[in-house]
Order: structure tokens, then sequence, then C-alpha cells
């Protein structure tokens, strides 16, 4: 997957509490094809009318935020099913990062997975930053995840924690089986070693010494 290291992108405020991974990806899409035809998938039945035309009133089909890169969210962003491609669809929009005060905990996995950063921030900081999005509509944030701080739109840093492995893996660009194959050398060293001390559990015909 694509390192993160730091991703600076206009940030669109999403007011909503609790928005759930069936708004992200509507079930009917879960069976699409991983890639860019995700990226009209994205809140679909929010951003779009049973005929296909825009919904005025959507955020994201205004200008600027048409251009996101990131959202700033309220709390327990991603709760509901355990969907990966609610995640698609938020890579194929373009959306590195969100911050929130909270996240469904299997989603918040799934973004780690997939190169999008989850940021948990305090709740009247998360309130704070969505205020500057919507005073300074296209305004710009900053996700550095080698310094562990947003960067608001006025220029103020907030440091947020993540497990140190998670941050290495986004930081070298490491999905589960990259990582696994990391640890190849040692794998199959121990699995000579094992071989040569319990030759029965591996060659047909052996039996353990006293056995009958």
């Amino acid at each position: 997957m694509d390192p993160f290291i730091s991703w600076t992108a206009i940030a669109a405020p999403l007011d909503i509490p609790s928005i759930d991974t069936n708004q992200i990806c509507p079930t009917r899409f879960n069976k699409r094809a991983k890639g860019a035809a995700f990226d009209t998938v994205l809140f679909h039945d929010l951003r779009f009318t049973p005929q296909g035309a825009e919904q005025p009133n959507f955020i994201l089909n205004r200008d600027p935020y048409r251009h996101a890169g990131i959202f700033v969210t309220e709390r327990n962003f991603g709760c509901g099913s355990s969907r990966e491609s609610a995640v698609y669809a938020l890579l194929a929009f373009g959306i590195r990062a969100l911050v929130a005060p909270s996240f469904g905990e299997i989603f918040y996995t799934n973004c780690l997975k997939n190169s999008v950063l989850p940021v948990v921030l305090d709740e009247a900081i998360c309130a704070r930053i969505r205020k500057q999005l919507h005073d300074s509509a296209g305004a710009q944030i900053t996700v550095d995840l080698q310094r562990q701080v947003v960067r608001d739109a006025t220029g103020a840093d907030h440091p947020f924690d993540i497990h140190p492995l998670r941050r290495q893996c986004l930081l070298d660009g490491l999905d589960d089986v990259s990582l696994t194959e990391r640890y190849a050398d040692a794998s199959a060293a121990f699995e000579r070693q094992y071989r040569q001390q319990f030759p029965w559990l591996t060659k047909p015909g052996n039996y353990p010494p006293g056995s009958s």
C-alpha cells in the first residue's frame, strides 16, 4: 500500500455524528470492483438523487469540497458493519486522512490497513477545526504522521496518539502481508530448527521416541 508520511489537503467538515458504513458505502455497492469507479459510491445516497442527479445541498457536491482530501467529522464515524468497501470509497474519492473524536473500531482498523489515517482528537478540538473550515471554505489542514500532529487552518498543532506498530506500517507502506514478509528469514530459520527437533511431526512414517 502507499506510504503515509504527511498529508496536506482541503478539509471538509462533516457535522453529523455516528455516520455509519452503510452511509459511506451503501450495501448494494459492496460487490463493485475496487478501483476508480468507487469514487461515486462514497455517500452515494446522500450525494445523488434516485435519478442520479447531484444533491446540491450535500457538502461534497459544492466547491471547493469536491476536491477534499481530509474529512473532519463528528464522533463515532464509521460505526456499523465491518465492510472494507467503505474505506475503498474514501480512497477513490481522494480521502487519505480522517479526524474525529472517535471511530467505529473495525472501520478504524480497516482504514489503517488501506493507508487511510484515522486521527482521534478531543471533541472540542474537532469542533473548533470544523468551525474554521466552515468559516474559511477551502482551507487546508495537514495531518503529519511523522510528527504525530494535526495542523489546523490557523497553523496550530494538535498532537495525536497512534499505536507504534501501526504508525510504522503506515510510514513504510506495509500491509499485513508485506509486514509478515519482513520476517521471512526468521520464519525459515524457525522452520528448519523445528523440523530437526521434531522430525516425526513433519515426515510421514516417523514416530517420536518411545511410541508404539
